[in-house]
């Protein structure tokens, strides 16, 4: 006799497809999981993760140009999401050897010389020389040895501190005032406090957690000196050609339905539990959908809305009440695609403009996409890709003085080329010209709103990204509720990741299966979870740590 449970899985981005492959490889002759998937994108599965084809952007046959929704970084800590990526078969492979590790990381500054650091351990001479340079050439960026000294102290603080003073303590504080930035150079402020905080987090320092900010930081670092693995990986092509369609096809093979167009709207509740969910397709039908099992991966934005316009959900778990303070705090940082004429790789890694008025990161795509037919896209005439993010859109520019939320597509678009050339074209060096750009394309998620009597046009996002917060760890919810058949698989779940990223997504939907298994009887093994790692050599400064912590000593950084 076979035990048939239907799992309803809300959000159909990397934590809905993660929880949707964890389970449907655990069906067994004895227990089946039946799975569905509902995805608001009416086109395009893969949530935040998805790449889109540039619409109407093919010319004489050709296909559509590929764009990024934003932000593409596997680092090397990532390990639940590439566990899953192993586990994807990809034409005699997986999807996994579809990531390229990268070599090196550009730090460009405004009328500077962009700074290029090595950002693997080195692999051979090259590397090495690189290596040693990055250490001699480290005065070129403006930080002083003072500077550098005592930003790695405050590091050697966080990597010597037990997890419960990281909790306590530094949860509770700004990563802006735990390294002193105020007091500091505004070298050290543009590198070490804004540039890497904005850049890889879309996080303010000022209002960021030191927590998480401090954990990613070490990680990162210590990404480096692993020879084991890279700090640094990207896909070897669009994001849903290389990963997230193969995935999809995957699963449906397996039996998993998949539905796009799809909204959550009201929820059913009876005895205490989830009857049954509202489905709002985008062509204005709607369905009310059973399960035994229900699955929320929806962004914290939309899982708040979804609270508050349910509120029976809260009333019989208030914890979860939490995601609607939650809902709030979020930033923007979305995707601009330049593509080029002549393909200009720049660097064979990320750039990080640390201190450009909106914390603008890029690739140079073509070097890491190897088999990508460029001159079968657009109008045949592109050969490179310049993809961009920006994750300041509140401050005012270098054309128009406006932030970039305030501005149309157009000078978006002029105002970013312009930040890059400040940091990319200086001491007579032409790397970026106006004469490359055969077109461009920004994230459609960035819309245009109409307020008042006036149609002034101002933009909304609908897709921001979760940011950590000082003091919001207990908002955060875990995977389980009260209500018996409610689980949540989304990047604010409370992970050890503890980072808005698919690597949360994915570990937040493995603790959701896990919490399924157990109240199904199922005897499948459990989801595996990763601790974030950290060399065994500083253990013993965490153990002394705790029991200072234990005492309510401060910490010092001591053995003895």
């Amino acid at each position: 006799m076979t035990i048939n449970k239907k799992v309803i899985i809300l959000g159909g981005g990397v934590g809905g497809l993660s929880a949707a492959h964890e389970l449907i490889e655990r069906n067994t002759s004895s227990h089946k999981f039946d799975i569905e998937i509902y995805e608001k994108d009416p086109n395009i599965p893969g949530g935040k993760a998805r790449s889109l084809p540039v619409p109407n952007s093919g010319i004489g046959g050709r296909r559509n140009l590929p764009a990024e929704h934003g932000f593409r970084f596997f680092p090397g800590f990532y390990q639940h999401i590439t566990d899953t990526m192993k586990r994807i078969p990809f034409r005699n492979d997986s999807v996994f050897h579809n990531l390229v590790d990268t070599s090196r990381l550009l730090i460009g500054r405004a009328n500077h010389e962009p700074f290029v650091a090595i950002s693997r351990f080195p692999q051979n001479l090259t590397d090495w020389e690189q290596a040693f340079e990055d250490y001699f050439k480290i005065s070129e960026t403006g930080l002083t040895k003072d500077d550098i000294h005592f930003f790695a102290s405050k590091l050697w603080q966080i990597l010597t501190s037990c997890d419960d003073r990281r909790l306590a303590e530094y949860e509770k504080i700004c990563w802006w005032d735990f390294i002193e930035a105020s007091s500091r150079s505004i070298e050290y402020q543009d590198f070490l406090a804004n540039g890497l905080a904005r850049s890889l987090t879309a996080n303010n320092p000022h209002i960021g957690n030191t927590r998480t900010l401090g954990n990613i930081y070490l990680q990162l670092i210590l990404g480096v000196f692993d020879p084991g693995s890279s700090t640094d990986r990207l896909l070897n092509g669009p994001t849903n050609e290389v990963w997230i369609d193969p995935w999809l096809s995957y699963l449906e093979g397996l039996g998993v339905k998949y539905k796009l167009g799809a909204e959550v709207g009201k929820v059913k509740l009876s005895n205490g539990a989830i009857s049954s969910v509202q489905i709002l397709y985008s062509n204005n039908i709607e369905e009310w959908v059973e399960g035994d099992y229900f699955i929320f991966s929806v962004p914290v934005e939309v899982m708040g809305t979804i609270l508050e316009n349910n509120p029976e959900i809260t009333s019989l778990d208030p914890k979860l009440s939490g995601i609607i303070t939650l809902k709030n705090d979020v930033a923007w940082m979305n995707g601009l695609m330049f593509y080029l004429n002549e393909d200009v790789p720049i660097v064979n890694g990320h750039q990080l403009y640390v201190n450009s008025p909106w914390s603008i990161t890029a690739v140079s795509q073509a070097q890491f996409w190897k088999d990508f037919q460029f001159q079968n896209c657009g109008n045949g005439n592109v050969k490179g890709i310049l993809s961009t993010d920006i994750s300041n859109w509140e401050a005012p520019g270098i054309i128009y003085n406006k932030p970039a939320c305030d501005l149309e597509d157009e000078k978006i678009k002029e105002e970013v080329w312009a930040q890059l050339k400040l940091s990319l074209n200086v001491n007579g060096k032409e790397i970026l010209k106006d004469s490359m750009i055969e077109t461009w394309y920004l994230d459609p998620d960035i819309k245009y709103i109409k307020q008042g009597i006036v149609e002034n046009k101002i933009h909304i996002n609908t897709q921001p990204l979760l940011v950590n917060l000082v003091n919001k760890w207990t908002y955060r919810p875990s995977s389980f509720s009260i209500i018996p058949n409610l689980f949540l698989a989304s990047d604010y779940v409370r992970t050890n990741t503890d980072l808005a990223c698919m690597e949360a997504a994915n570990e937040a939907a493995r603790r959701a299966v896990n919490d399924i298994l157990e109240i199904s009887n199922n005897n499948s093994s459990y989801c595996k979870i990763w601790e974030l790692e950290e060399p065994l050599l500083f253990k013993p400064f965490k153990i002394k740590d705790q029991e200072r912590f234990n005492k309510g000593l401060p910490w010092n950084g001591k053995l003895f």
